[in-house]
């Protein structure tokens, strides 16, 4: 077994290898840029190496530095996590050129998988089911409708080198085709610096299915059944889930066995997934296979009871599987979501900056949080966006939604925007429940993005009942601490409004042992808490009935977050809740003449002139961001009047590009 491991990413891979190796003895050195050079991983691994500057493009996808670092520190084998170098075949032989195990697939499988266009032709002479399209390269945007005319559209335009949706675009007309060959070109080159497409069938209702596989050099291969990731915006995915709600014993036997079938023909070694699409009848077809480690690897660990990531480092080692195919179980449901630093109240858009609170939910046997972030961290504009993964499980698939539901109102998260909300939204959808799902569900469930009316809402009762439990609490202890005369203490009174919008909601509140009785309306509610000053979660029973809300003091007011849903409470006293009603509202400034940046990033284009008059739908401007391009279009007709930014200018959220007349 190896002694010392370099593992060749960062954030939260890095940390989940870095565990693993820990506990099976191994030593491990973290490699680092200079915007991460104070990262978990870092401090984690037992050695660090510096690579290069920020931007990944000189730090981690330079493979001479990570050769360089395995030299300088004696390392016997690396992991590559995923993204970055994971799937590069130079990687991988420049690995076995100095002597160093990869811990991933020998570089002939990696060439092999990693060209979708080659897979695919692979993939249909080893027998497995294929999507009908167009496997060479389309050479320019007029060959892409040719081809898209004779599939018939829908097309899906990809990236043969692509992933984790860049580089990919769905075209129902000519037009959109010449744009989104041109879209996913550009997307290709930026992230992949490979700037070939080909084009596929677009399956309508489909379900993205994927198989584990799992294979040694001794001539075993497994599947580790599957896991269903059809919950997706933009083609990344959001929540994935194991096994699937939709995928019958005999389906899911099928497709294991085609998917072992296609890691033989190639002689796979190491973990792996087969990805494929699914339609309503249950036919499936092979998308690709990626030759590494999956972001949502947990939740096939959660219900096989496996460690992939040791699996993975034993097979590069050259010992032989523990197991055999009837060894593999499904145990019980696990789900995972994927919190990032993005506001899903504005359209998704990545947020960078620091962490000025995190606090994940207490782990535990069916909650885990695997991160390389904590607070005080910096999110960075040079990386993905995510801040952690969260997982759960259950013996059913409704328990682990459940704990998934609750472990979201228990992550505490501020300095950044976040997606929390909009996980909870989904997790709590009834369509979700139900198990009703496709790679469409959020376009179909949420067609003008996600907005604050969108997020599930509870019994309304419960904000105003804990809003006026812990008002009741700080004056109190506002009572104790007022320095009063003897005989002339201070009184609270126990009648109350809490102000949430234009609602008024008289309550009277009285303390009981452990808490206090709440009457709303005509109906008192019993409250119990141990919430201290301080803590921003509140976690009570509500007659009975166990919760959690996150407090934030914005002002006078409470704001309280819970189920994705968040308000700000008022809590006065009677006199004091009439005279509220009075006061102005603040009228915010008018930006409507401005087109503003909606995120951080790189004015890549600007297409337009001072003069210039634009109809409604036309381009103005593009910025990219955490490698994909925004194309920012006009809404109305409009003239530009002023010029604000320059084409190659780093853009600020919110900033003026252009003034319209």
């Amino acid at each position: 077994m190896f002694k010392k491991i370099l593992i060749a990413n960062r954030g939260e891979i890095a940390c989940r290898v870095i565990r693993t190796a820990r506990r099976m003895g191994i030593r491990t050195v973290a490699v680092y840029s200079d915007a991460d050079r104070h990262a978990m991983h870092v401090r984690l691994a037992d050695e660090a190496v510096r690579i290069g500057p920020a931007p990944s493009a000189q730090s981690y996808l330079v493979i001479d530095a990570i050769v360089e670092a395995c030299k300088a520190t004696g390392a016997e084998a690396v992991h590559p996590g995923y993204g970055f170098l994971s799937e590069k075949t130079a990687f991988a032989a420049a690995l076995e050129a100095i002597g160093v195990a990869f811990i991933g697939p020998k570089p002939h499988a990696i060439t092999a998988m990693g060209d979708k266009i080659e897979s695919k032709k692979l993939a249909k002479a080893a027998g497995v089911s294929t999507v009908p399209g167009y496997t060479d390269v389309i050479d320019g945007p007029e060959h892409a409708v040719k081809i898209a005319r004779e599939i018939g559209y829908p097309v899906m335009l990809k990236a043969s080198a692509g992933g984790g949706g860049k580089g990919m675009r769905v075209v129902r007309n000519d037009e959109e085709c010449r744009d989104g060959f041109q879209r996913a070109t550009n997307e290709a080159v930026s992230s992949f610096g490979d700037g070939r497409v080909f084009a596929e069938k677009y399956i309508e209702e489909p379900r993205h299915i994927e198989i584990q596989v799992l294979a040694d050099a001794h001539g075993n291969t497994l599947w580790l059944n599957e896991r269903e990731c059809s919950i997706q915006r933009r083609h990344q995915k959001v929540i994935e889930e194991a096994p699937s709600p939709f995928l019958d014993a005999k389906t899911r036997k099928a497709m294991g066995e085609q998917a072992v079938a296609l890691a033989k023909a190639v002689d796979y070694q190491s973990a792996g997934t087969v990805e494929f699409i699914v339609d309503r009848d249950r036919n499936f077809y092979f998308l690709e296979m990626n030759t590494r480690l999956q972001v949502e690897h947990p939740v096939t660990e959660l219900i096989t009871g496996l460690d992939l990531v040791e699996l993975m480092i034993r097979v590069a080692a050259g010992e032989k599987l523990p197991l055999k195919q009837k060894d593999v179980k499904i145990d019980g449901w696990a789900l995972e979501a994927r919190v990032y630093a993005e506001d899903p109240f504005r359209n998704f858009l990545p947020s960078i900056g620091r962490l000025v609170r995190c606090q994940p939910p207490a782990g535990s046997d069916h909650v885990r949080v695997d991160t390389g972030i904590e607070e005080g961290s910096e999110v960075s504009m040079y990386y993905d966006p995510m801040i952690a993964k969260l997982i759960t499980s259950g013996g059913t698939r409704d328990e682990a939604i459940d704990r998934m539901a609750d472990a979201l109102d228990e992550y505490h998260i501020r300095g950044v925007s976040h997606n929390i909300s909009f996980l909870n939204a989904l997790v709590s959808h009834p369509r979700f429940r139900e198990g009703r799902l496709s790679t469409n569900f959020i376009a179909e469930e949420y067609p003008h993005g996600f907005h604050a009316a969108d997020v599930p809402r509870e019994d309304p009762a419960l904000a105003v009942v804990i809003a006026a439990a812990i008002h009741r609490r700080f004056m109190d202890r506002a009572a104790k601490l007022s320095g009063q005369l003897p005989s002339h203490e201070r009184q609270v009174g126990n009648e109350f409004v809490v102000i949430i919008g234009q609602h008024h909601h008289p309550v009277t509140v009285v303390p009981v042992a452990g808490g206090c009785d709440v009457r709303l309306g005509d109906r008192t509610h019993r409250v119990t808490t141990a919430w201290q000053f301080g803590n921003p979660l509140v976690r009570a029973e509500v007659d009975g009935r166990p919760v959690c809300f996150q407090l934030d003091r914005v002002g006078i007011r409470y704001r309280l977050s819970h189920r994705g849903a968040q308000v700000d409470a008022l809590v006065c006293e009677p006199r004091a809740a009439g005279l509220a009603g009075l006061m102005l509202a603040k009228v915010p400034p008018d930006l409507s003449k401005f087109l503003l940046s909606p995120m951080p990033g790189l004015l890549v284009r600007l297409a337009v002139t001072v003069g210039q008059e634009l109809k409604a739908g036309e381009e103005i401007a593009v910025v990219e961001a955490m490698k994909m391009e925004n194309s920012l279009r006009a809404t109305d007709d409009v003239k530009i009047t002023r010029i604000l930014a320059e084409q190659g200018q780093s853009l600020v959220v919110d900033q003026p590009i252009v003034e319209f007349g």
